[in-house]
Formats: structure tokens, C-alpha cells, sequence
């Protein structure tokens, strides 16, 4: 059993808990995830790493409810267990490969829009540890749907918020912004991180590459089984098949195909849409069991 040490709601359907899971906590980097089950009748949901404490041992997740499993999570409290919480799974963040200091010498823009400000964080946070200042824009639709804005201002270089609805700080999309920042402020970056929604990650890549800025982005939200063998998470990047939970869940997003896995989304919801999907891409259709650990 993994306890569950703080559980607070963030907004509307949004929640966050620190998990006491040391082993994951020792091991795991920034842009890992985990697969957390509350009890035997419980799905796995994979869930991207918010934060870790080393010291303390405890894993932070951030989750909105979606269906069953996850409103199951929303009911639990401080003082009660996840029966299995397994990781770090997926593939660390390219840039904790890289040399810091070739890093200190780069622009870096991070990107998040709603939940997806949850494994940004962490990326921004291990940058402000190796002393390198990074600009972030995060995007919710309304003031009452951000999260992590202190957490977030804590370790940005520079923080740029902007809401759909203008009612918190600028109004429009994180696009509006990263024009703004490029062509009007004049600002050259060399790296773009994109986390959030499929569709505002491909409005900023479509963005990026005409700005001609390399960006990464992470298809999380497109994981279901979290070990490649459901299937859920095949998508085309260039012209090689890959599954987000084992072969990444980051990506060149200039690569990715996104209108082809939002419209495979939706086919894998429903038994009918499975079966199509699994007719159509025989062999190809699963990835195969990643790299799976545990907190043993």
C-alpha cells in the first residue's frame, strides 16, 4: 500500500496528492510518470510525475477526473492508500542527458496549458536547480481553472499567464503569447517545451515550426494502459510508429501527427472503435510491455 501523506483540491475536478513511494522518489526524473491503482476493482491510470521529494520519499501527482477510476481517486484523503502505485515509467526529459552548462547558453520557453501545468513544473523546477532560467507560459481557460501559479512563479525565469476568457491577466491563447513574445518583444528562443491539450500542443507546434523553433512535446494525455499494450498510445512520429507511454512520452512535436492520433482518440473510445483499430493495424497495434518497475 502506498499512503497517501496531503490530498487538496486544486480547482474544479482538479486534485493533488503526495504519494509516500520512496523507491519511485530515489529513481525518477522530470517528465516520468507513474501508474497509480486504487484497489482491485480500480483501472491503472498513468499519470505524469508533478514533483518528487527525495527525502521524504513522496511523489506528487496532479489528476482530473475523467471517468470512473479517476473520480474513485478524487474520493481518497489524506491518511489512505493507493494499492499499487508503479514507476518511474517512460523516458526522463531529453535536456537532463545535457550538458548544464551548454544549457545556461540556450533560451528555453515552456509551454503549458491546463493539467498539463503539472509535468511542466517539474521540468522548470530542475532547470532553476542547475541555475538555469527559463520563461514559461501557462493557459487555462479561466482564473478559477489555473493551478500551480505560485509553484510555477517560484522557479520561472519569467511567468506569463493568460486565461481564454481575459478573466486573469492577458487574454487568448498560449499562441497569442508566444507571438508576442517572438515578434513584438523580439525575443530568439532555441528550445520550446509544449505540454497540455493535443490540441493546443499542435496549434503551438504548427506555431514553433513556422518561428522555426525545435520543440518537444509530450503526449501523455493520449495513455491509457501505460505499458504499450493496449494500443491506446500509437502514434506516428515522421514515419515510424511509436507508442507514448514506452518510446517516450516526450517527442519532436514537428514530427508528430497529431491530427491522425486526436482522431484515433476518439475511434479507441468506444469497443466498435477498438476493433476497428486493431483490424487495421495488425502487429503494429501494440508496443509491447515498457519498462515496468514498481515501488518494491
Amino acid at each position: 500500500m502506498y499512503p497517501i501523506m496531503k490530498a487538496r483540491k486544486l480547482a474544479d475536478k482538479i486534485y493533488l496528492m503526495d504519494v509516500a513511494a520512496p523507491r519511485i522518489a530515489k529513481h525518477c526524473e522530470p517528465g516520468q510518470f507513474i501508474i497509480a491503482k486504487t484497489d482491485e476493482a480500480g483501472e491503472r491510470v498513468p499519470l505524469t510525475i508533478c514533483d518528487y521529494d527525495r527525502k521524504a520519499g513522496t511523489i506528487t501527482i496532479v489528476f482530473q477526473t475523467v471517468g470512473a477510476s479517476t473520480e474513485r481517486m478524487a474520493l481518497l484523503h489524506e491518511g489512505d492508500a493507493f494499492l499499487d502505485f508503479v514507476g518511474p515509467l517512460g523516458c526522463p526529459s531529453e535536456f537532463v542527458h545535457e550538458d548544464v552548462e551548454a544549457l545556461k547558453k540556450k533560451k528555453i520557453l515552456f509551454v503549458a496549458g491546463g493539467v498539463g501545468t503539472a509535468p511542466v513544473y517539474p521540468q522548470v523546477k530542475w532547470m532553476r536547480e542547475h541555475g538555469i532560467d527559463v520563461d514559461v507560459i501557462v493557459g487555462a481557460k479561466t482564473r478559477d481553472m489555473l493551478i500551480l501559479e505560485e509553484e510555477m512563479r517560484s522557479v520561472a525565469g519569467n511567468l506569463y499567464i493568460t486565461t481564454d476568457d481575459g478573466s486573469y491577466m492577458a487574454k487568448g491563447m498560449v499562441t497569442s503569447v508566444i507571438e508576442d513574445l517572438v515578434k513584438n518583444k523580439g525575443i530568439k528562443y532555441d528550445t520550446c517545451v509544449a505540454i497540455g491539450p493535443m490540441i493546443m500542443m499542435k496549434f503551438v507546434c504548427l506555431l514553433t515550426k513556422e518561428l522555426e523553433i525545435p520543440t518537444i512535446v509530450s503526449l501523455n494525455p493520449i495513455m491509457v494502459d501505460g505499458t504499450g499494450m493496449c494500443g491506446a498510445c500509437r502514434v506516428t512520429v515522421g514515419n515510424e510508429v511509436k507508442f507514448a507511454c514506452v518510446d517516450g512520452p516526450e517527442f519532436d512535436g514537428h514530427l508528430v501527427n497529431f491530427d491522425e492520433a486526436m482522431k484515433r482518440q476518439q475511434m479507441y473510445k468506444s469497443q466498435e472503435g477498438r476493433a476497428i483499430l486493431k483490424a487495421q493495424e495488425g502487429d503494429t497495434h501494440h508496443g509491447g510491455c515498457g519498462q515496468c518497475g514498481g515501488d518494491e
